[in-house]
């Protein structure tokens, strides 16, 4: 049975109030979580030896103290450090005598007192990690109340599915300052990092360090998808984006293998795939897939006009496309906030997640409207996208329309600064691929019919119309460079350009 908001705001409070925690009483389902016995012995090792906060100063803030003024020293102690100033009870003296909170708590003499309370050096980080803890204990027993006051007495009116996502986002924005950055690593462990990929490189079939992408000349120029990348593929309308990206998603799921090791699984080749379809719905992006797996034209699957034998085929491919682990999420509109939660949660069920696809990226929303405008809006958004694929440690596709400048040209072949609001999407991205068929424009000039010119059209028409071409316009890991590939109109479908005349046949 499924909980119902309230049900599971209630539930929240419960676990997060009435469990067996000695900082929290247990007799108390409404007192903020905390400990100011915490809070003084680390403010008191911080006195006593600053290089605790250098330990802390990561994560830890002021407003993370439940005592206000115990904040107020906290950044004392920040401040002056920052100046590069030693911070003891008695450099702070002249800061913070006149602090009037300060005075009616004991006044200068409390700083003394914070000293007979201090941590020793070596748990003092314990101690600031438990102030930090309880402090996200207190936000998220405001977001519960904030959500049971929306679901009980909304502001405004809202569905039950518009009230999870507000709740979704809330959460979201909670773990997003919520996280304890890693900070500085040893090298030798970056490096060992970087070993493994090339052994596993070295052993797997192309030698690919990343996710194959079922194209192999792309492959080779990229080395596969990498984790961590932000991978933007770009085109003009018609010119089969989306057919692309669903064309490496179907094969990255269709190829998903794993094993197990120390009781999880890991995967060894393609992967799960969420796919966040923000213009298609995902009957039409199912529809694309059969047509491509069965060989049977998208028109003729949503006419219905079957054969027998047609029929038989679709239904054997759609057997076999309903086992891949590919999860769709059509939902509009989209927040890059709830996009990110939902790529979060898909991972922590799933048993695992390899490839993100975002169809498309001018169609994800901001977290709030931006007033310095839809540039700003794309790049707040792009770098969230980079952060997840970095956070997620998977590849990240996001396809991107092209401005309106590349039809103005007499040289159609886009380049990096015709992304539309460019100047983000370029810095953000690892990978900027444009697609590009010259047959779409050929198809726009052809001449009158039965004429030398005509006959001239239709020769190179014929030679151009099953050809697209890749074009690398930024990697970070490699060349830039163009790949040519086939393409199947009617299937939507790209490949390999050895393989065209046995797709055309097939």
């Amino acid at each position: 049975m499924t909980a119902t908001p309230l049900a599971a705001v209630r539930l929240l409070r419960y676990t997060i109030f009435m469990a067996d925690d000695p900082e929290i009483p247990a007799d108390s389902a409404t007192s903020a979580p905390h400990n100011i016995e915490a809070e003084q012995a680390l403010l008191g090792a911080l006195l006593l030896d600053n290089e605790i906060y250098f330990r802390a100063a990561d994560y830890l803030k002021a407003d993370h103290f439940y005592d206000p003024v115990h904040g107020q020293i906290f950044e004392a102690i920040a401040k002056t450090i920052g100046k590069g100033l030693l911070a003891d009870a008695i450099s702070l003296k002249t800061t913070l005598e006149h602090h009037e909170g300060l005075a009616q708590i004991g006044g200068l003499e409390y700083l003394a007192r914070l000293l007979g309370e201090a941590a020793s050096s070596a748990n003092a980080p314990e101690y600031a990690r438990l102030v930090y803890d309880l402090a996200l204990r207190r936000d998220l027993m405001r977001i519960g109340d904030s959500i049971l006051k929306e679901a009980v007495d909304p502001v405004e009116p809202k569905s039950g599915p518009e009230l999870i996502e507000d709740a979704e986002q809330l959460l979201f924005s909670l773990a997003e300052t919520g996280g304890i950055s890693r900070g500085f690593r040893p090298f030798n462990e970056a490096i060992k990092e970087s070993m493994d990929m090339a052994a596993a490189a070295h052993k797997r079939d192309g030698g690919l360090s990343g996710v194959a992408s079922g194209l192999d000349d792309l492959d080779r120029k990229l080395g596969g998808m990498h984790k961590s990348d932000l991978i933007i593929i770009a085109g003009r309308p018609s010119m089969g984006k989306t057919a692309l990206a669903t064309n490496i998603a179907f094969h990255v799921a269709r190829n998903y293998k794993y094993e197990v090791r120390d009781g999880e699984r890991h995967t060894t080749d393609g992967g799960i795939v969420a796919f966040f379809s923000l213009e298609m719905s995902s009957e039409q992006l199912a529809t694309r897939l059969l047509a491509e797996h069965s060989g049977i034209s998208s028109s003729t699957i949503r006419r219905g006009e079957l054969e027998e034998n047609d029929f038989d085929t679709l239904l054997d491919s759609a057997a076999t496309l309903n086992a891949i682990p590919l999860h769709i999420d059509d939902t509009g509109g989209l927040p890059v906030g709830a996009l990110a939660a939902r790529a979060r949660r898909l991972k922590r069920t799933s048993k695992g997640l390899d490839l993100i696809v975002v169809d498309y990226l001018q169609l994800v929303t901001a977290e709030s409207r931006r007033k310095d405008g839809r540039v700003q809006e794309v790049s707040e958004i792009t770098q969230r996208l980079k952060s997840l694929a970095k956070e997620l440690d998977v590849p990240v596709i996001a396809l991107s329309q092209l401005s309106r400048q590349v039809e103005q040209r007499e040289d159609k072949k886009p380049q990096l600064s015709d992304l539309r609001e460019s100047g983000s999407i370029e810095q953000d991205a690892d990978v900027v691929m444009f697609v590009y068929r010259e047959a779409y424009y050929l198809g726009r000039t052809e001449p009158t019919y039965n004429t030398p010119e005509h006959a001239e059209w239709q020769v190179k028409m014929n030679e151009m119309r099953r050809r697209a071409e890749i074009i690398i316009g930024k990697q970070r890991h490699g060349p830039i460079g163009n790949v040519d590939l086939s393409f199947i109109e009617e299937l939507t479908k790209f490949g390999n350009l050895d393989k065209i005349h046995e797709d055309s046949a097939h």
